[in-house]
C-alpha cells in the first residue's frame, strides 16, 4: 500500500474559496494514491504542528489579511527545515497587517503570484505532482502511474481546467482523500467527476 501525500494547507478563513478548491483538487491527482489534506484550523481550533513538520507538500496562500495561525504555521515549517511554498493572491487590496506579512515573507523567499482559483489550483497541482512524481518509489508508484502522472502534469500547463468558485461542499476543512482502489475496497463509493457541457 502506498504512503499517503500529507498536504498542509496555510490559508486564513477569508481565503474560504480557495481553500474549498485546493481541498478538492488533491481528487484530480492520477494514480494510487492517498492524501491527507490538512488545513488551517478556524477560531480556537487545535494547531496540528506534527503535520506542519512533516508535510510532503506545505503552501501559504495569502490574500487580503494575514490571520492566525498562517504566520505561525509558517514560521513553524521555516524552523522544521521544511520552508512551505508561498502564494500570494494579486488581485487584491491588502490591510496594513498582509502587507506587513508579505514583505517579511519577501526577505526569505519568493512569493508565487495568482489571480484566480483556477491559476491557484493549476500551480498547486504541478507542485504536488512534481513532489510525487521526485518520490514515486516511496509512494509505490508504478512505471505506467509515473507515465501517466508526467502526462498529467504537462497537460495541466498547456489545458488549464477551470474550477467553480461558487460550489462549496467542505472541502475548506482539513480530510482524508482515499485512492479509488481503496475507497472500493474498504466499501466506499467511488464519485465520478461531473463534466460540465
Amino acid at each position: 500500500m502506498s504512503k499517503a501525500v500529507l498536504f498542509y494547507i496555510s490559508a486564513a478563513s477569508d481565503l474560504e474559496t480557495e481553500r474549498e478548491i485546493l481541498g478538492r483538487a488533491v481528487a484530480d491527482v492520477p494514480g494510487d494514491l492517498d492524501f491527507r489534506v490538512v488545513q488551517s484550523p478556524d477560531g480556537n481550533g487545535v494547531l496540528d504542528v506534527d503535520a506542519i513538520a512533516s508535510a510532503d507538500v506545505h503552501i501559504v496562500v495569502m490574500g487580503s489579511d494575514i490571520r492566525a495561525p498562517v504566520g505561525l504555521e509558517w514560521q513553524l515549517a521555516r524552523q522544521s527545515g521544511r520552508p512551505p511554498v508561498v502564494f500570494l493572491r494579486h488581485d487584491t487590496l491588502r490591510t496594513p497587517a498582509g502587507l506587513n506579512f508579505v514583505r517579511f515573507v519577501a526577505q526569505f523567499q519568493m512569493w508565487e503570484p495568482f489571480d484566480s482559483g483556477t491559476m491557484l489550483r493549476t500551480k498547486v497541482l504541478k507542485l504536488l505532482a512534481d513532489r510525487i512524481l521526485a518520490q514515486a518509489v516511496r509512494y509505490g508508484l508504478t512505471a505506467d502511474e509515473i507515465v501517466r502522472l508526467h502526462v498529467w502534469r504537462n497537460a495541466l500547463a498547456t489545458s488549464p481546467q477551470a474550477v467553480d468558485e461558487v460550489t462549496r461542499g467542505g472541502a475548506g476543512e482539513s480530510s482524508i482523500v482515499l485512492s479509488r482502489r481503496r475507497i472500493v475496497t474498504a466499501g466506499g463509493v467511488v464519485i465520478e467527476e461531473v463534466r460540465g457541457s
